[in-house]
């Protein structure tokens, strides 16, 4: 059998995870004292908190501050095996995952490769829009934000300063609803110090949602909500509209109406990111992977998939489980007992996904919070939901370092009205 050279055999049943977010990190935590090698294979060398992304993008945050290394996390774990690398190819007859690196064989194999940006085959708006997905992503958008503002200061007419200063959200969930609070209180606290020159009311922020409500997936009264708190902030929001086209200045709706913007940011969707060489029956739409109650892929005994890229057909979720960290972090759990029963001879148990809730904040003093404790269901909207928020989204950030130093910048930020990391650092959208 092939073996990979690095990557020592130390008698125990491998198990390959193929992808480092919320599912694949919970599994492979999970199995620090099992009989298992485990071997984690990423692109990057880190693990991204993805909720705080919008932060990163809108100068309230260091990209640094919501990731933490791979190897750092697991120094103490030694059943653990780090590896940076892409996944070409899955040849499941020989067991051999083949990557940039090399082939690497195992006994169990685990795809939690999540998701990727869905531009619903829309080239042009793939090549127009900015996604936001990983850190890159969000420094691009920062500095597109900030190179918009400084470019706004010698344009030539009243057109080219409104295609600099206007920023169109395509997406009304919440991502698209974050980042466009964020995006207002930069316009109503932070641009009017750092570009007096410009009158920085002419910045337009545009928020277009194909449905007629916003956070769709969340109550009503979220939804409400969430809409007034956008309005009174000054957003301009567009219900029941769909974006046609996009040619990197005009944004045409399917209404007829078009807005002007040098720089659209796309939250309007996602599919799954499956790896090359599975069955064609294991793929259903959204380019998910079809898995049982076991997360087992359909068609193999020895793969399976978890968190985004996995769809679970349930009569409660008869298009698969929501693609956020609860689902993920759940399975990635539940798996891990799965495979040391599998190991022992034992039948696993089945996955039952455990709805807490669903969260948005809307900027300073606003969310919205669905929560589900205890059997009961706990609606808030407003600086109680915006508490709520922050404290899970902080305790869930790995690293005592990095809870300390978010809240620090929370804390100063709240205070002083500012955001502190307005730096232009790499690429923009070009």
């Amino acid at each position: 059998m092939i073996r990979l050279t690095g990557i020592p055999d130390i008698g125990k049943p491998r198990v390959v995870i193929v992808g480092g977010g919320f599912a694949g990190l919970k599994l492979a935590r999970s199995l620090a004292n099992a009989d298992f090698q485990v071997v984690l294979i990423d692109k990057n060398n880190y693990h991204t908190f993805q909720p705080l992304l919008y932060q990163v993008a809108t100068s309230g945050l260091n990209g640094a501050s919501i990731a933490y290394p791979f190897r750092k996390f697991f120094e103490k774990q030694e059943n653990f095996f780090f590896r940076l690398s892409e996944v070409e190819w899955v040849d499941a007859e020989q067991g051999v995952l083949t990557t940039t690196i090399g082939a690497i064989p195992y006994d169990y194999l685990v795809i939690a490769t999540g998701a990727e940006t869905n531009f619903f085959g829309d080239e042009l708006m793939r090549k127009n829009a900015i996604a936001l997905k990983s850190i890159n992503d969000a420094v691009m958008l920062r500095n597109t934000i900030l190179c918009n503002l400084e470019n706004a200061l010698q344009a030539q007419d009243e057109e080219q300063l409104n295609l600099l200063m206007d920023f169109v959200i395509v997406g009304g969930g919440p991502t698209g609803v974050e980042l466009a609070g964020a995006l207002s209180e930069l316009r109503k606290h932070v641009f009017p110090k750092d570009y007096k020159e410009l009158n920085i009311k002419q910045m337009d922020i545009n928020l277009i949602q194909s449905g007629d409500q916003l956070l769709k997936s969340m109550s009503p009264e979220a939804s409400e909500k969430s809409l007034r708190f956008l309005t009174d902030y000054g957003v301009k929001v567009w219900l029941n509209r769909r974006v046609k086209s996009y040619d990197g200045q005009t944004v045409t709706l399917d209404s007829g109406e078009e807005l002007k913007a040098q720089t659209l940011i796309w939250t309007a969707g996602v599919v799954g990111s499956p790896i090359k060489g599975l069955k064609e029956e294991s793929i259903i739409k959204s380019n998910r992977i079809l898995v049982n109650e076991y997360n087992l892929v359909k068609g193999y005994d020895n793969i399976f998939a978890i968190g985004d890229v996995a769809c679970m057909l349930t009569p409660e979720y008869p298009e698969g489980h929501p693609m956020v960290a609860q689902p993920a972090l759940q399975q990635g759990k539940l798996l891990a007992r799965n495979l040391l029963r599998i190991l022992k001879g034992e039948k696993p148990d089945a996955f039952k996904y455990y709805d807490q809730g669903s969260m948005a904040t809307i900027g300073r003093n606003h969310a919205v919070a669905d929560l589900k404790m205890f059997n009961r269901e706990f609606k808030t909207q407003g600086f109680l939901a915006w508490l709520i928020w922050m404290f899970i989204h902080l305790i869930s950030i790995i690293s005592f370092k990095n809870r300390l130093i978010v809240l620090l910048n929370w804390i100063s930020g709240y205070f002083s009205y500012d955001k502190g990391i307005r730096l232009i650092l790499g690429r923009k959208k070009d």
